[in-house]
């Protein structure tokens, strides 16, 4: 027989909307380290992430190589630099220059998230007309590790401007496994109750009613 659920009480339902208002995609971190029993405790939550077919299809790579954690933030330098010149107005580039893109270089931990995409796990359930489920499946380890972190004091920061391919290469990981998230997980250098996009005037929250529909 199996044990009865837990009573998720107000309470808790009002910490549980205060732990995602103070998530925070974090840039400037401590460089103490993360206890390695605190990273363990951390990571033991992903098998908790929902996943097409119980796929579990997230590959967690820590980066240990202080020579590829160099090599990957200059790459991750010089993709921002390229992606300045996207942005044509002169206040809007002096904006992005201002912003802070990664703390590959102090953040304690570096983590790469893959997504496999022909796992053995699953036998295919669910994915036979939407094979994407399999890295939306990851995406969602990540959101719940993000959680997760947040609600032990932890920071993450979910660099994307990479080019997935050459990441791959500086890893070495299977040519069948799909880049999602490149994690800077460490202490936050100091809280915040506001996004840094906010904070720098890059992009403020919209309603939720511009984004629902009715049929």
């Amino acid at each position: 027989m199996n044990d009865a659920p837990p009573d998720f009480d107000p309470a808790f339902a009002d910490q549980f909307d205060t732990l995602l208002r103070w998530r925070r995609d974090v840039r400037h971190f401590r460089t103490d380290p993360v206890p390695e029993a605190a990273m363990q405790a951390l990571l033991a939550t992903v098998s908790h992430a929902p996943s097409v077919g119980h796929a579990q299809p997230w590959r967690l790579v820590r980066v240990r190589s202080a020579g590829r954690r160099d090599r990957i933030a200059a790459h991750v330098d010089a993709q921002a630099r390229a992606a300045a010149d996207r942005y044509t107005d002169p206040a809007q580039r002096d904006c992005y220059h201002a912003l802070k893109l990664h703390g590959l270089r102090e953040a304690p931990e570096i983590m790469a998230v893959f997504s496999d995409d022909r796992p053995v796990a699953g036998h295919g359930l669910g994915i036979a007309t939407m094979p994407e489920m399999l890295r939306y499946s990851t995406v969602m380890a990540v959101h719940g590790l993000w959680l997760a972190a947040r609600a032990r004091g932890i920071g993450l920061g979910w660099v994307s401007i990479v080019d997935p391919p050459a990441l791959g290469a500086m890893l070495e990981v299977p040519a069948d496994w799909t880049l999602i998230a490149l994690l800077c997980i460490g202490y936050p250098a100091a809280p915040s109750d506001t996004p840094a996009l906010e904070q720098h005037g890059w992009q403020a929250r919209e309603p939720l009613a511009d984004r629902l529909f009715d049929r």
